[in-house]
């Protein structure tokens, strides 16, 4: 059984803008009170930039979540198509909000689940907002910087 204050990055993803595709990396560098390089949230580009609140710098998505929508719903979804930045394993998010997590070397903030919108649905062409709902993955933000790898310990402060 998982621990559930401890998870594995699996993969890593970043939009430069609205709208395009995610790419796949291997790291990202995220900068504390801004959040990813690169990323369109930082760059103010993203689809929801125009409505600033806490929890835009990074969000996160569990892979098992990913699973079960292939398992009990019949939808294959890629991590890069849930388009979180951080795809984990073995550690349960929503139970993170509120709390204080480190992500490679960086900190971060959980301030609320990530739960899909319509616009990811339509942008997929798939049929997940329902099945994602509560387990859409978590928005937090970045109160140190540093860098985030495949492969990196997500560990519970």
């Amino acid at each position: 059984m998982a621990d559930e204050q401890t998870g594995t990055v699996v993969a890593l993803h970043i939009a430069g803008s609205a709208s395009q595709p995610m790419q796949t990396v291997t790291q990202l560098e995220a900068v504390a009170g801004e959040g990813i390089v690169g990323d369109r949230y930082r760059d103010k580009t993203g689809t929801y930039s125009d409505r600033p609140q806490p929890g835009r710098h990074i969000t996160l998505i569990e892979e098992e979540m990913l699973q079960m929508l292939l398992d009990e719903h019949g939808i294959s979804f890629a991590p890069e198509e849930s388009r979180r930045n951080v795809t984990t394993r073995g550690i349960h998010l929503n139970d993170l909000v509120g709390k204080t997590f480190q992500i490679g070397t960086v900190r971060c903030q959980a301030i609320r689940l990530c739960d899909p919108c319509n616009y990811l649905q339509e942008l997929t062409g798939k049929p997940v907002l329902r099945p994602l709902v509560d387990r859409g993955g978590l928005r937090a933000d970045v109160i140190a910087g540093g860098i985030i790898r495949v492969g990196d310990q997500i560990v519970v402060a």
